[in-house]
């Protein structure tokens, strides 16, 4: 299973080959292109990516599809990005 940081990388980079979904998360995040490398590092915006996929089963599945994720590691990125405390990895 891959860490919860790993699995949501992953989502950010399986959203940019997908033009229409990226537009869409960028629009609901208010981040842009420019700053999403630097963004990506910060442990609150991997769970929004996460939570993003996790709002759209289509597009949980299309994910886990495209890259041979299995949804319950989408499924525990997100418990684990999205926890009380964002304790990290367990």
């Amino acid at each position: 299973m891959k860490s919860a940081d790993e699995t949501a990388i992953s989502i950010l980079g399986w959203l940019a080959n997908e033009p229409d979904l990226l537009s869409r998360f960028l629009a609901l995040t208010g981040t842009d292109l420019s700053s999403l490398r630097s963004t990506a590092r910060d442990p609150g915006f991997l769970a929004g990516v996460v939570d993003f996929l996790m709002g759209h089963e289509p597009t949980l599945l299309a994910f886990c599809e495209a890259t041979g994720t299995p949804p319950e590691d989408v499924v525990y990125a997100h418990a684990v990005l999205s926890g009380p405390d964002n304790p990290g990895d367990f």
